[in-house]
């Protein structure tokens, strides 16, 4: 999720919010980025695709993988 709030049981949600702020977002601002990090969430990730013009987007999961989502878009 993009919201804390709602990756306070995430099994290993501490460890990304740290690795996030300590190397994702400051790599990225950086280098003039967004400085999204790791934890920049589902929300934000459709709200990006939407403004990018994607109007198909679908949004899977594997079994095996808890941490990631996987979007399949077409425009």
């Amino acid at each position: 999720s993009s919201e804390v709030q709602n990756n306070l049981d995430h099994p290993i949600g501490p460890f990304l919010y740290t690795v996030s702020t300590m190397h994702c977002m400051t790599v990225s601002l950086a280098q003039d980025g967004m400085g999204l990090g790791t934890m920049w969430g589902k929300e934000m990730a459709l709200e990006m695709l939407q403004k990018a013009g994607f109007r198909n987007v679908e949004v899977k999961n594997l079994e095996h993988d808890f941490q990631n989502n996987y979007y399949i878009v077409r425009k």
